[in-house]
């Protein structure tokens, strides 16, 4: 029976102390077997990484998130799962993918990667993969191409043991992460309350790491009315909006707080057209990223507030917030399942850097419904969303193994009702 997260099994267990310790034992010994499949499946698992990076997939680009899908699609069949594709929001063609895998036990589990990335056509011609010191390069390759590689052959050694100590395992795949569509909100707010735990396949951190909190986003838009007038003949009779909006700029820049991690930064200004003409209407909008909700309402008000200081007579200024993304919080069940991922790391000799992160991800809409989540089970890299973007070749297997043990883990610590 589906259940929302306040009812869902793993939540009785946590509340009762009963699927988690406080601190999870340390593994002295590496489940062999699985150990020998993710370091077998590695080549295979980078020859599938290269197809997919060699593929453009920009977020909107419906050809090339086509192709993806479909692979992936794939992929998944011969796992045995059923698919499920929801059209994306209008006009963007693109399909989300919502397929499972049915077991024998308890744990509801959800997996997230997005399909989409932040380059345009073209990337993947002019900067295909390849192998260099190490680290694997190309368009996509760590961010999120790598999270898509480690969630599918996680699944392939569960199936390869025959591992079915679980009630169901989802692997949503989002064609919109990077623009976050109102389709993909929705859909993964409604699947992530179907179950009791939710990974999310985002890279792993440059230091090897997992990522357990997430700012939210906002957008803060300042719009100015103003007149317009000869810049020449008679600059005194306008009344300048993109100096008013300057202004506002200067001002509201100001309202982030260090202390609580919350920032606010213009980045984009459109104001007037022509040299000679006093502009009579600008329009600033800002990034603004909070750790925590309650920050959201704070700048939505300072907005109104400070705005109300005005350089510029005669000009009207009003503001609004638009939301993004919820903040992640560092939350008790979060650090547990810490625990687990950090005694399974151990497992091979490895240790874990736990890691917040300002940017926002779909790892934020299934915390936002309540649902313990942790982020940051794809493959290790960096210099993300840049021509530079990488992937360290050695932690394919190692983060394969991860995420296929916490996979075995959650699925046998969540006892029945």
């Amino acid at each position: 029976m589906t259940s929302p997260f306040s009812h869902s099994l793993l939540a009785s267990a946590l509340a009762f102390g009963i699927a988690f310790s406080t601190a999870a034992p340390a593994f002295a010994e590496p489940n062999k077997q699985v150990q020998a499949d993710a370091e077998q499946y590695k080549d295979e698992a980078l020859k599938l990484l290269e197809q997919l990076v060699n593929i453009d997939s920009g977020s909107g680009y419906e050809p090339g998130l086509t192709q993806v899908r479909d692979i992936v699609v794939a992929q998944l069949k011969a796992l045995g799962a059923t698919i499920e594709m929801i059209p994306n929001t209008a006009p963007d063609k693109s399909q989300h993918v919502v397929a499972t895998l049915r077991g024998t036990g308890n744990a509801k589990i959800l997996l997230m990667a997005h399909m989409d990335t932040v380059f345009k056509e073209g990337s993947a011609a002019a900067r295909p993969f390849h192998i260099k010191d190490g680290r694997a390069y190309g368009p996509g390759v760590m961010d999120d191409k790598g999270g898509i590689v480690a969630g599918l052959y996680a699944l392939k050694i569960l199936k390869k043991l025959d591992f079915k100590d679980y009630a169901q395992i989802t692997f949503l795949l989002d064609a919109s992460e990077e623009t976050g569509s109102a389709a993909a909100t929705a859909l993964i707010q409604k699947v992530a309350k179907q179950h009791d735990v939710t990974l999310n396949l985002e890279p792993g951190r440059p230091a090897d790491g997992l990522v357990i909190w997430r700012k939210g986003s906002a957008t803060a838009v300042v719009e100015v009315k103003g007149k317009a007038s000869h810049a020449g003949v008679a600059p005194e009779l306008g009344r300048n909006a993109a100096m008013e909006a300057a202004h506002q700029i200067l001002q509201l820049g100001k309202l982030g707080d260090a202390e609580k991690k919350t920032t606010i930064n213009f980045t984009v200004l459109n104001a007037g057209d022509r040299t000679n003409v006093i502009p009579d209407q600008a329009t600033a909008k800002a990034d603004v990223r909070a750790a925590v909700p309650e920050e959201f309402d704070r700048i939505e008000k300072d907005l109104a507030r400070v705005s109300a200081d005005k350089l510029i007579p005669d000009t009207q200024v009003t503001t609004r917030l638009e939301r993004g993304l919820p903040p992640m919080p560092q939350t008790p069940e979060t650090d547990k399942l810490v625990d687990i991922a950090q005694g399974i790391y151990g497992e091979i000799g490895r240790k874990l850097t736990i890691e917040g992160s300002g940017g926002a991800a779909d790892a934020s809409l299934s915390a936002g419904v309540g649902v313990p989540t942790l982020d940051g089970f794809g493959i290790v890299g960096g210099n993300i969303h840049t021509p530079e973007e990488y992937a360290e070749v050695d932690s394919v297997s190692p983060r394969i193994y991860l995420l296929t043990r916490m996979i075995m883990e959650l699925a046998t610590r969540t006892p029945g009702k």
